[in-house]
């Protein structure tokens, strides 16, 4: 049985405890606290945490979790703060437990191919540091350059290259975790198989500090491919047509290393921050191919989308390419513009959703978001890893609270998800935002083994209660 945290925690000793351990790693500094309410979804706690300590070893992990264990005091394990469903933000009552400055890579091994980080090393750091052994750290979120390895593990991060290259779980040899306890379990192994016991690493990977805290990673590492990388940049009169482009590619079994769609609803804020011309409605789809064969998968991928009706530029150029992929890169920063403008009177917000579907559905998919948006009068641009069919759905809406509308619509967007055979996440995880729809997706048999998962892991519930479970 879960013994929730208890009511009437004294917070001065709370405080006065981790400052006795850990020193100047505690701050209870008014802008540090305010920092911690929010994350990248837009969402904040009504009130700030107790107090932020920021780790610097695995020793002020175990300290920070003993002390909060002998005051039964909530934990939120925070990195860089760029989740996008609420998986970090913290509350009143609660401790947060920063990994940011565990941000060393311990040891590169070319032979294995491997490298063993801390869980604050930055994603696009590690590949700076990987180059020189012409290797390369294959989860590519669109946060990479300002988000944590730590994070990208526990939420199960994606990027723009997962449909080649695999997800974040794929890259993942084993873990150093701390329980809540402050006891450290070491996960995995360095070998390329393993496959003694219960993989406790895989479920690590994606459980957002509900089980436990990340505080050393095992990584597989790739080859920095070779050949002559080649992009094409295609417009489709609707996207409906360019997601069914999309699916013929996969179908032709070409592999890009990117494929990425856009609808028109997303060119259009997309041009407006960039200041690009009018596309008048219509869709844009990005490949790009690598490896040895990328010339001749260009070439087939270009025929598909010249013969279902799209207007397809492609290059070997790096410079071009990435003027192409700047198109794609820019959607985020044009929502955050968006959110700054304002829609209407009054504050602009936007609720970034994430949910995947089979392939073959993509077009499907865009259809439900087209009807819901009619259903509703909403905005929702939309972009698609459109190689593995993990859309983004995009609500836009005026003021700081989330209208109930906009819920109604996100509902029916995971329920179309669901009856396409997909899922309400691809990559981004349930933390706030999506724990009240986790039962229509695992069914009560599933989610209820999996909160006795959580109390084995858990008993106290002081690890970030309150998130992914309803």
């Amino acid at each position: 049985m879960v013994i929730q945290p208890r009511e009437g925690v004294d917070g001065a000793a709370v405080v006065g405890a981790l400052r006795s351990a850990l020193g100047d790693a505690v701050s209870v500094d008014t802008g540090v606290l305010d920092a911690a309410r929010a994350d990248k979804s837009g969402h904040r706690s009504q009130s700030a945490p107790l107090a932020v300590v920021f780790a610097a070893s695995i020793a002020d992990v175990q300290a920070t979790l003993r002390i909060a264990t002998a005051h039964r005091v909530p934990v939120v394990t925070r990195g860089a703060g760029t989740g996008l469903a609420g998986g970090s933000i913290a509350g009143p009552g609660e401790i947060v437990l920063s990994t940011i400055r565990m941000n060393r890579v311990l040891e590169i091994a070319p032979a294995d191919e491997l490298a063993v980080v801390e869980p604050g090393v930055i994603n696009a750091d590690l590949n700076v540091a990987l180059k020189e052994h012409g290797l390369w750290f294959a989860p590519d979120p669109a946060s990479k350059a300002i988000s944590t390895i730590g994070g990208n593990i526990a939420t199960g991060a994606g990027g723009l290259l997962c449909a080649k290259y695999g997800v974040t779980r794929e890259a993942v040899l084993g873990l150093k975790v701390v329980r809540s306890d402050g006891t450290l379990l070491e996960l995995g192994h360095r070998s390329v198989k393993g496959v003694t016991g219960l993989d406790l690493t895989a479920l690590m990977i994606g459980s957002e500090g509900t089980l436990g805290v990340i505080v050393e990673a095992t990584v597989k590492l790739l080859p920095v491919p070779g050949g002559t990388a080649w992009t094409i940049g295609a417009w489709f009169a609707d996207v409906r047509t360019a997601a069914a482009a999309s699916a013929a590619i996969t179908a032709a079994r070409v592999r890009p290393a990117v494929m990425e769609l856009l609808d028109a609803r997303a060119i259009e804020l997309i041009g407006t921050y960039l200041g690009l011309p009018a596309q008048g409605g219509r869709a844009y789809l990005l490949v790009q191919t690598d490896g040895s064969a990328s010339g001749p998968e260009a070439a087939l991928a270009a025929s598909i989308i010249t013969e279902l009706g799209g207007d397809a530029s492609l290059t070997d150029d790096p410079d071009a390419g990435e003027r192409l992929l700047a198109i794609r890169r820019a959607f985020h920063p044009a929502m955050e513009a968006y959110a700054l403008l304002g829609v209407g009177s009054g504050r602009g917000s936007v609720l970034i959703e994430d949910v995947a579907v089979p392939r073959s559905r993509l077009a499907e998919m865009f259809d439900a978001i087209n009807a819901i948006e009619s259903r509703h009068d909403l905005v929702i641009p939309t972009v698609a890893h459109a190689g593995d069919g993990n859309l983004h759905p995009n609500f836009l809406f005026s003021g700081d609270v989330v209208p109930e509308r906009v819920w109604s619509a996100a509902g029916e967007l995971f329920e179309a998800a669901l009856a396409l055979g997909g899922t309400l996440t691809g990559e981004h995880g349930i933390g706030l935002l999506k724990k009240r729809w986790l039962g229509d997706e695992l069914g009560s048999d599933q989610l209820s083994l999996q909160r006795q998962i959580k109390d084995v892991f858990d008993p106290l519930n002081i690890l970030n209660p309150g998130k992914v479970f309803p």
